[in-house]
């Protein structure tokens, strides 16, 4: 066995023109290569679900990539006896492939197909955290998808980050590959990151709080004893899921309620109907000459004591124009009403932060983080300008925190 590595990484980058998508569909995609030859694949990173899977064989898939077990070398097949085979009701026989079919509820979509055993190309990170290192490739189990739908926001396959044996993490933690069953997730403002498999480090800034393990399966669930906007306590009690796949915030009525009126009250620009397919409720326009917007400071008080901050509550709203380059004509705040009563915290409510998810002391951490320098940060005013987003903004910027 291989030293288990300080940490494996693969960085992310916005899906190309996800920002001009219809906001439900705005998620954080990772560049991974499976197989030898490898092929890669443009994954949604999901800390909501287990299973990770690629477009196989004739499957229809983004750029026309699809895994093939029979061109790669190093592909193995996952019969029915496996102890990862969760449906092997459903097998014809024995030592036949396992099947698999899993369902994204909010998406409406679904992939189905059957388990391999293949590589997972890695890199790991140096002695001191300077890049990457040398390569590492991981035997892991995925699906290998063969039939999916509803998956227009995700053609290239997702990878599921969550709790359960057969999660991408719980896999390199289970074969010694990471020293710790944990990562890390950075979610860089422009919407770029990194994630770090095997990285549990707590630093000096970092704050925690304990998952609440009540659910079946267990989720990155969290609980919080109140907001507090502008240096002001909001008393404000509910348990949320942490998940990477969400692209906006949900909460259940009344959690909803109660944040949004505290941030609203902080708000002086008009209310107003900016575009029909953008699907919050509280949106605002800009003037002919305004310039800024004023983002409240914004956080939640968490079980034990961590103040979880908020740092991209509002979604900017551009307008649309034959170049796909419009300026800014307003902002809406960016929450949704929980259909199903579950309150989940979205990819916005990490925006500048390093997250952990500690599987091993069963705790989240985050800090305020610079992505591109790999630094803590004291304070998100403090930051070094990130590189600019493929798509500029427009002349809109903030004053209070950056969005």
């Amino acid at each position: 066995m291989e030293k288990p590595a300080k940490a494996m990484s693969v960085t992310w980058v916005p899906r190309k023109g996800t920002t001009k998508a219809i906001p439900r569909k705005s998620l954080h995609y990772a560049e991974v290569a499976v197989g030898t030859p490898n092929a890669t694949f443009l994954v949604a990173l999901d800390t909501g679900s287990d299973l990770f899977w690629v477009p196989c064989d004739n499957a229809t898939a983004q750029g026309g990539h699809a895994y093939s077990p029979s061109r790669s070398s190093t592909s193995k097949t996952v019969s029915c006896e496996h102890p990862l085979c969760d449906q092997p009701e459903s097998c014809a026989l024995q030592n036949s492939s396992c099947p698999y079919t899993v369902r994204y509820v909010p998406a409406n979509a679904s992939s189905s197909g059957v388990l391999v055993e293949d590589v997972l190309h890695l890199s790991r990170e140096n002695q001191h955290g300077s890049g990457a290192g040398e390569a590492v490739q991981a035997p892991i189990v995925f699906g290998c998808g063969r039939e999916q739908t509803g998956t227009g926001a995700f053609p290239g396959g997702l990878m599921g980050l969550g709790m359960g044996k057969v999660s991408v993490p719980s896999l390199l933690a289970s074969s010694g590959h990471v020293a710790s069953n944990s990562f890390s997730m950075c979610f860089g403002d422009d919407g770029a990151g990194r994630i770090n498999f095997g990285d549990a480090v707590v630093s000096p800034g970092q704050a925690q709080t304990p998952f609440i393990l009540t659910d079946t399966p267990p989720a990155y669930k969290i609980a919080t004893r109140g907001m507090n906007v502008e240096n002001l306590d909001v008393p404000l009690e509910f348990d949320a899921v942490v998940d990477s796949g969400a692209s906006f915030t949900h909460l259940a009525q009344d959690p909803y309620t109660v944040f949004a009126g505290e941030l609203m009250s902080k708000i002086q620009d008009q209310r107003a109907d900016l575009n029909a397919s953008v699907p919050f409720e509280y949106c605002y326009g800009l003037s002919p000459n305004q310039t800024e917007i004023y983002i409240p400071d914004v956080s939640f008080w968490t079980k034990g004591g961590g103040k979880f901050p908020v740092t991209r509550p509002f979604f900017v709203v551009m307008a649309d124009n034959r170049h796909g380059n419009g300026a800014v004509v307003g902002y809406c705040l960016a929450i949704l009403k929980s259909e199903t009563g579950v309150n989940v915290f979205g990819q916005n409510f990490m925006a500048g932060l390093k997250v952990v998810f500690d599987r091993e002391m069963l705790v989240l951490g985050w800090s305020k983080f610079d992505c591109y320098r790999d630094v803590e940060m004291e304070d998100v005013g403090s930051a070094a300008p990130a590189p600019a987003p493929a798509t500029a903004p427009g002349p809109a910027r903030a004053y209070g925190r950056t969005i």
